[in-house]
């Protein structure tokens, strides 16, 4: 039995270990706070001039939900930027977000203003 018990903890040290191997270090989550709903997330390099695909594919973002944006592992890149589309068509960047120090952004909308701020965690 204490040998079953070890072999198992012994499993999940590297069922562990390889989870977090995996991880890449820009990973990180959105979290929406706007009010509305964002039909779209692109997430590229600041160097690149193209914004690639729509990271929530055929989903959508809904005000007060959050969405783990991960990366494959194989970048080294820490600068990015972000581009929201809202279901009214309108959009919203931010640009040279450093991804390697943050692990949450959250986006509010200011209505007043018009204008749509995030905070970084």
């Amino acid at each position: 039995m204490r040998a079953l018990l070890i072999a198992a903890f012994a499993a999940l040290s590297l069922m562990v270990a390889g989870d977090v191997h995996a991880q890449s270090r820009q990973d990180f989550v959105l979290i929406n706070r706007t009010g509305y709903t964002i039909e779209e997330v692109y997430v590229s390099p600041s160097r690149v001039t193209a914004w690639g695909n729509d990271v929530l594919g055929a989903d959508t973002l809904e005000n007060a939900r959050q969405v783990t944006v991960r990366f494959n592992g194989s970048t080294t890149e820490c600068s990015f930027d972000i581009k929201v589309v809202y279901d009214d068509k309108e959009t919203a960047e931010f640009r040279g977000v450093d991804l390697c120090r943050v692990s949450k952004v959250t986006l509010f909308y200011n209505r007043s203003a018009g204008t749509t701020r995030f905070t970084v965690e």
